[in-house]
């Protein structure tokens, strides 16, 4: 797993959480939409690291002495 990976997920996360609050304090749908898009994407991307890790520590993968 890429530790910067995480972070780029994470960063979108926040950046679709600000987004959101922006949106809701100016009374900006399209705004708020798009924050909460920016967050559906972090997660499923965040989702699909945590499989990718499940499947290294299954088969085997990226094991280093």
């Amino acid at each position: 797993m890429g530790t910067g990976d995480r972070f780029e997920n994470k960063a979108d996360e926040v950046k679709g959480q600000a987004k959101q609050g922006l949106g809701e304090a100016a009374d900006n749908d399209r705004l708020k939409n798009e924050g909460r898009a920016d967050e559906a994407k972090a997660g499923i991307k965040d989702k699909v690291e945590d499989v990718k890790d499940a499947a290294k520590d299954l088969f085997g993968g990226d094991k280093k002495n």
